[in-house]
Parts: C-alpha cells; structure tokens; sequence
C-alpha cells in the first residue's frame, strides 16, 4: 500500500496565497506522475496540476500562471503553491500518486483523503 498524507489548505481571502503539501510513503518502488485535483460541491474532480518523474508539468487553464507544482523526488513529495486566489478555487483538493509498488509490476494510483481550501470574496 502507499499512504498519503497532505497538510496546508484552510481559510484566505481572495488575491491571498496558500500552499498545500502531500508526502508519499509506503511500499514505493518508483513514483511517476504526481499531481493535484479538486471537487467543488456539485462539481466532478478536475485536475489542477500534475508533474512527471522528469519534472514536466501540466496545468488546469483555469490556475495557470498562477499555481506551482514542484516535487521532491527523493522525499516522495509533491507541493502546490497557490497564488492569487479566487473564490472559483474554493474546494477539495486532492493529491494524487501514481507509480509502482514494492514487489508489483503494474502502475497504481493512490489518493489522499483531500483538504478544504476556501476562498473567500
């Protein structure tokens, strides 16, 4: 199995910034692509961001310019800096592994239980 455990997230207000972290541990042989995405109420997950074991990243139109991801490779870690915010991004944000198991010879994904961000107007 592959825990993940996120942190940051909570209340700012809009135009304010916000980060939120997500560590990987468990039975990891190699990680591939890490990444962040979210649900708003009445919504369907969306992706927000991703990045590939090579550092290559993808984003949402919708965040572009104004969120970062970035990953520590080493530490099994995936981080997303969260500039310039605005109520539309208020929701759950999930993070997301994907990579092989210890022993296995297949690509999982594994989720986090997903943090509150709320942006108040």
């Amino acid at each position: 199995q592959v825990q993940l455990v996120e942190s940051g997230g909570g209340l700012v207000q809009a135009g304010g910034s916000q980060g939120l972290s997500c560590a990987a541990s468990g039975s990891i042989r190699s990680t591939d692509a890490m990444g962040w995405y979210r649900q708003a109420p009445g919504n369907q997950r969306e992706l927000v961001a991703i990045i590939s074991s090579g550092g290559s990243t993808n984003y949402a139109d919708s965040v572009k310019g104004r969120f970062t991801i970035s990953r520590d490779n080493a530490k099994n870690t995936v981080s997303l800096q969260m500039n310039s915010l605005k109520p539309e991004d208020t929701a759950v944000y999930y993070c997301k592994w994907s990579g092989y198991r210890i022993g296995r010879y297949r690509m999982y994904d594994y989720w986090g239980q997903g943090t509150q961000v709320t942006v108040s107007s």
